[in-house]
């Protein structure tokens, strides 16, 4: 069918989800939707529980302990817990992952410092992830525990289990889909991204008939980014720089900017895979140069992040369709979430920044994902 692209120059808001921040400590958490908070003081110690039986718990540990292994020591104690445990590790901070086995309860746990470990007065964080024995839960509890920043610097960086579960590796400097163009990418960085992304799709999917299908696909998109933007920030920044650097301030060099991304991620080979996510990871599409809609934004997005611009994406169900959005002034189709009217960018129809598709404009039927 022929599109008619046409401008429209206000889609108002339909929905943002955020993730949970301390502002005493400095961590935060992103835990699937569904959770009601239970108990705490507000500070130290927060409960969340759910319906079915979840439960997650994070408790803060200020001058109590002097290491991660002590603090693992006295909470098997009290609880009596019968799991093993495993150290590790996690950028550069203490960490250690716990099998739980107390009482009728079963799940996972994650210990981790809330500064890099060669502080040693660090304050450490506990997280229980749990149910009651019986139904097998560890989905959400892995992800629940992996959505896990100890500190503001993790925000942009794969979360605890993937790091446990599959670390990055060694460097290698590898081609990406510019002719002449390469970076250091870690060598197992492709295929941890995959893993997280086919994961975090059967979390997705368990909220298909959820009243909070709208803020769990949200949250699906934002934990991707995060996982992904470490794994690419030197193939993204090495892209800005081949094109001249960030752009000024400008309004118009930086539309100029992210038409280029926006051109560069328009000619990649068109991929669907429904058997699984339908998602290529960024460390596969950035090196090969290839994906559907969603992974095209998202990696413009964090191209255009690289060069300073603020990006986010937009997701449609009814159109089974993604596309990019930037802050940026000047015509253009806009959709506004966030408080921010963005210009919208086409990933896959080869046309300028901030022209959509007339069958695809039906602003009912958008739902804005923010990154930053």
């Amino acid at each position: 069918m022929k599109h008619i692209f046409l401008l429209l120059f206000f889609i108002p808001a339909i929905i943002f989800a955020e993730a949970f921040y301390s502002p005493t400590w400095g961590f935060g958490v992103d835990i699937p939707e569904g959770y009601d908070y239970i108990e705490g003081d507000g500070k130290d110690k927060f409960s969340f529980g759910r319906s079915d039986g979840l439960f997650f718990d994070l408790i803060v540990y200020n001058g109590v302990y002097k290491s991660i292994k002590e603090m693992v020591d006295d909470v098997n104690r009290k609880l009596g817990n019968q799991g093993d445990v495993d150290f590790f590790d996690y950028h550069g901070k203490e960490a250690a992952i716990v099998e739980l086995n107390f009482g009728n309860n079963t799940g996972w746990g994650l210990c981790v410092t809330l500064a890099p470990s060669a502080n040693s007065t660090a304050p450490m964080l506990l997280v229980l992830s749990y149910n009651a024995a019986g139904k097998d839960m560890n989905l959400f509890h892995m992800s629940a525990l992996d959505s896990i920043t100890p500190t503001a610097e993790e925000r942009r960086y794969p979360g605890p289990i993937m790091e446990y579960s599959y670390p990055r590796g060694e460097q290698k400097r590898v081609p990406l889909a510019i002719a002449g163009v390469s970076a250091n990418i870690r060598e197992n960085d492709a295929e941890a991204a995959q893993v997280l992304i086919e994961r975090e799709f059967n979390v997705l999917k368990e909220y298909l008939n959820s009243p909070y299908w709208k803020e769990a696909w949200i949250r699906y998109y934002r934990f991707i980014y995060r996982d992904s933007f470490a794994r690419v920030a030197d193939a993204a920044s090495i892209i800005v720089r081949s094109w001249g650097g960030p752009p000024s301030s400008g309004v118009e060099e930086k539309k100029a900017f992210a038409q280029r991304a926006l051109s560069f991620v328009q000619d990649f080979d068109y991929e669907r895979n429904l058997d699984g996510s339908d998602f290529v990871n960024m460390v596969t599409a950035i090196t090969e140069g290839r994906g559907d809609c969603d992974s095209r934004a998202m990696l413009w997005a964090i191209i255009l992040a690289k060069a300073d611009i603020r990006a986010a994406m937009m997701v449609s169900h009814q159109y089974s369709h993604a596309m990019g959005l930037a802050d940026i002034a000047g015509q253009g189709a806009r959709f506004e979430t966030h408080g921010t009217k963005w210009l919208v960018a086409e990933t896959t129809a080869k046309v300028d920044i901030g022209l959509i598709a007339q069958d695809n404009s039906d602003v009912e039927f958008w739902i804005g994902i923010i990154f930053e």
